[in-house]
């Protein structure tokens, strides 16, 4: 296994993480996750990541779970949350969904130390922006829950990179504890935020990376080619806004052709797409869905395919992918 900083902080994470969106509760339970907590540990992986929204709480209960279950060093793996939606979108207070006002923050992550069983949460992050909430109340709510010591560092997931630098230019001002990891899409097909917007940000603020999706929801794989198959995430009825992008012919016929790329350097479709996000070293981590663990497996063999990925190939790569790309 490899590991990075998470930008400029000390923490170091694995390249390759295991997240639980979609999986824990709708797939796993705490028995299927203990065990791939188990694998992906034993292959090196330190960074686990959720969020308060994912099955509407109930996917850090099962992490939290599994994780006293296997009984590891508190100071042996990385833990993550997100916060922005709440639990519950059409029951709860006009305070405790899509926003980051501090009654929510606040509030929000002792819930998820509850849930997980913890007694503080290593990385938390500002799920989505807030419009209606000033930024300095959102960053000076996560300096203080990391002065309190509920949380060690935190970031945000999918913010403009204006948003990001405006954060970060406030908690500087004030010497409170400043954003250092934004966790966005990027694979193969969604690129332009992670090459582009953020370029600047790497060099003047030290962003960290933690990406999601580096499979592109499983398209990547090539299972969608033939339609959406049962059992599939695409098959999820939660999942159902996924099945356009999934089906789509072009990506799937450009899918295809990364295939003979992918038998050249002797792994798989999914292995290659892992490995060409690992491959930017901007990204710190890049997070890993799972439902089995042969899968797991199967995709921790990205590793052996980031030396094998050179210049040229990955211009080769380009060339099939890029013009699809957004």
């Amino acid at each position: 296994m490899q590991y990075r900083r998470l930008g400029r902080a000390g923490l170091r994470v694995s390249a390759l993480s295991l997240g639980s969106w979609v999986t824990y509760h709708n797939q796993v339970d705490v028995k299927s996750a203990a065990e791939m907590l188990a694998a992906a540990f034993d292959a090196g992986v330190n960074f686990f990541d959720n969020a308060e929204a994912y099955a509407g709480g109930r996917s850090e209960e099962i992490m939290g779970a599994a994780l006293k279950q296997l009984g590891w060093p508190r100071l042996n793996y990385v833990v993550s949350s997100k916060y922005f939606w709440g639990l519950d979108r059409q029951g709860e207070s006009i305070n405790r969904r899509d926003t980051l006002n501090r009654k929510y923050l606040m509030q929000a992550v002792d819930g998820s130390l509850k849930r997980f069983g913890l007694d503080h949460i290593d990385l938390i992050y500002c799920h989505r922006p807030d419009p209606h909430t000033p930024v300095e109340e959102t960053a000076r709510a996560m300096n203080d829950l990391i002065v309190q010591g509920k949380a060690l560092y935190w970031g945000t997931s999918e913010w403009s990179a204006a948003d990001i630098r405006a954060a970060w230019d406030i908690a500087d001002r004030h010497g409170w504890h400043k954003p250092v990891v934004e966790q966005p899409q990027y694979h193969l097909f969604h690129r332009q935020r992670v090459e582009q917007e953020y370029a600047r940000l790497y060099d003047d603020i030290g962003l960290g990376l933690t990406t999601w999706s580096p499979l592109a929801s499983g398209l990547l794989t090539g299972k969608y080619a033939a339609g959406v198959p049962e059992g599939s995430r695409g098959a999820l009825e939660s999942m159902a806004f996924l099945r356009e992008g999934l089906t789509d012919q072009k990506k799937n016929a450009a899918v295809a052709q990364l295939a003979p790329i992918a038998d050249e350097l002797g792994g798989t479709l999914a292995q290659l797409a892992l490995a060409w996000v690992a491959s930017n070293p901007r990204v710190s981590s890049v997070i890993m869905g799972a439902s089995r663990v042969d899968q797991l497996q199967a995709n921790l063999g990205a590793l052996a395919l980031l030396d094998k990925l050179t210049p040229e190939l990955k211009a080769r790569i380009d060339a099939i992918a890029a013009p699809l790309a957004a």
